[in-house]
């Protein structure tokens, strides 16, 4: 199993519709080929400021298998717009 993490700075003032959307684009990556489980948390101090923790079976579940697909695209149509600066994602393992 791994972790993949990624710092998400919302735009000013949509906020709301990300979370919205976010909520759609959950239906998708929970159908995706190893994957196991995600969590969407928002920041206390800035609101505009969340943290996406999503659990694989593998590394290339992520990097391959999702963002290779037809259903990454639909993910990027309804979040990539909102990210300001465009998150970096990272992927951790277990020790």
């Amino acid at each position: 199993m791994i972790l993949e993490v990624a710092m998400l700075q919302v735009k000013p003032g949509l906020a709301g519709e990300f979370e919205r959307n976010f909520q759609v684009a959950s239906g998708i990556i929970s159908k995706m080929k190893g994957y196991i489980h995600h969590e969407l948390k928002r920041c206390m101090e800035d609101d505009h400021k969340y943290v996406l923790m999503v659990k694989w079976e593998t590394l290339e579940d992520h990097t391959v298998g999702f963002r290779g697909s037809a259903e990454y695209q639909e993910w990027k149509s309804l979040l990539h717009h909102f990210y300001d600066p465009f998150p970096i994602v990272e992927h951790f393992e277990a020790i």
